[in-house]
């Protein structure tokens, strides 16, 4: 199910963005039995329920059970998109403003809770250029530098507007405060991201798989940790300028998607042209370990400083098509800003193996041969090298030991497998699933609350307990 027969309907964030890290199996009086839910009054009841609770900020599990027919899969998910879209489009919040050309220089402006940034106004541009394609807009996110925050969004306005990247859709954001709030990568902003996100996944003028987060400077190294937080809803992305420690953006989470970093050989500032051949050296040995999946332009550009030619990346990025499938997975599972995802690709993470802040769990599957291989490992740091002059660590050594509990899920559809076969899901080297997968509605109605992606509204899940 591709999405592209929705047609938009706003929804809100609320319950989404939470940074709690475990889930209540709270009883009721429906758990341990079978409520059907073949009607489509049935199933507008019951998952309807679970949507505004879900969205109201609860953090709970779908418990009704009920099986169905492999051959009815997609109809069933569609009604369930389709009441994730009812309970979204009632809900009283900040909408998009409607598209018009970018050329026509028109705002909107969203209001970001106090609770994550004090008096955060983020005013933006959401306009096209050229016609819109019948597979809908590829949606490219720009986010502007450091410096006088008017000034950095006009002269990202006018990037915007000079890459020959039409027919496009661009979503263009200026930073809602200054001093410690300067980051796009903080709290604050990554509510912005995932209603936005959520927004154009409803909408039919989107092309859903063809998103692409791109920036410079301070929008460079904003775009580099977003890429790898929120690569499995991207197609690729193109930070220009920047130069991230890969601690703070693992490279590692960007399979499937394409990876663009061009910064000049002489933008010594925060040592940004080493930090960039350091990227480039991880994403090199990357490719080579996994053909096909680290596709990447990392660029150290020779005789230029802090002011690269930015034209080329937009054209690149729009090469790339997200698979929201991919037969192999790489998740560093890491706390930016303080909050974790929820869940990545195809895997939602019920418990952690443990709850520190700076912990990670390392979570690796492929899918071959109707086998499901993952292996789930912690991750431990030791810094290397620092920045020059400072002690701002910019080279990392990694260990991975085994992780020895925690929970998690793992959703897949018949795309992944083939479910009219036995299927073997083996973790850390142990068989933990074998046989036929069994399509369930409350299946769908945990991933499509978790992804809130008409694409993952997974029939099949097996649940992993370490």
């Amino acid at each position: 199910m591709n999405g592209k027969s929705f047609v938009f309907l706003a929804f809100c964030l609320t319950g989404l963005f939470s940074s709690s890290e475990s889930y209540s199996y709270q009883k009721s009086e429906e758990e341990g039995r079978s409520q059907s839910l073949s009607s489509k009054a049935g199933l507008g009841q019951e998952t309807r329920a679970f949507f505004n609770a879900r969205l109201s900020g609860e953090k709970k599990l779908f418990q009704i059970s009920e099986r169905i027919r492999d051959k009815s899969a997609d109809e069933f998910a569609a009604q369930v998109w389709n009441t994730w879209k009812e309970a979204n489009c009632d809900l009283d919040e900040e909408k998009l403003i409607p598209m018009t050309p970018l050329s026509d220089s028109i705002p909107g402006m969203w209001h970001l809770p106090d609770s994550l940034e004090p008096d955060a106004d983020m005013p933006y541009y959401f306009g096209t250029k050229g016609r819109m394609p019948e597979e809908g807009y590829p949606l490219f996110v720009y986010l502007h530098g450091s410096g006088r925050k008017d000034a950095e969004w006009a002269a990202g306005f006018r990037i915007c507007n000079m890459f020959k990247d039409a027919p496009s859709l661009y979503f263009i954001p200026q930073i809602p405060n200054t001093g410690p709030w300067y980051r796009w990568w903080q709290q604050s902003k990554q509510y912005a991201w995932e209603k936005l996100i959520r927004q154009v996944f409803l909408m039919d003028e989107v092309n859903q798989d063809r998103i692409y987060f791109l920036g410079v400077s301070e929008g460079g190294y904003g775009s580099q940790r977003l890429a790898s937080f929120y690569a499995d809803y991207l197609a690729a992305a193109g930070p220009m300028a920047g130069g991230e420690p890969l601690k703070n953006a693992p490279a590692e989470n960007c399979a499937s998607i394409g990876f663009s970093l061009r910064t000049g050989a002489k933008d010594y500032g925060f040592a940004r042209c080493l930090l960039t051949g350091y990227v480039k050296e991880h994403f090199d040995s990357l490719e080579i370990s996994h053909p096909g999946y680290f596709r990447h332009w990392v660029d150290v550009i020779p005789e230029r400083g802090h002011g690269i030619d930015y034209r080329p990346t937009s054209p690149w990025l729009s090469g790339f098509k997200r698979n929201p499938w991919p037969s192999y997975v790489a998740w560093e599972d890491f706390s930016m800003d303080g909050r974790r995802r929820e869940g990545f690709y195809n895997i939602q993470v019920l418990d952690r193996s443990c709850d520190a802040e700076d912990s990670r769990t390392y979570y690796e599957m492929s899918i071959s041969d109707n086998k499901v291989s993952v292996s789930v490992s912690d991750v431990e740091y030791s810094t290397v090298e620092t920045i020059p002059g400072t002690d701002i660590a910019m080279k990392f050594a990694r260990s991975y030991s085994p992780s020895g509990n925690g929970r998690f899920i793992v959703y897949l559809n018949s795309a992944m497998v083939d479910v009219s076969k036995p299927v073997t899901v083996e973790v850390n080297g142990s068989i933990v699933f074998k046989g036929r997968l069994k399509a369930d509605i409350k299946n769908m109605v945990n991933s499509c609350a978790v992804f809130f992606d008409p694409a993952r509204v997974f029939p099949y899940a097996v649940e992993v307990v370490l």
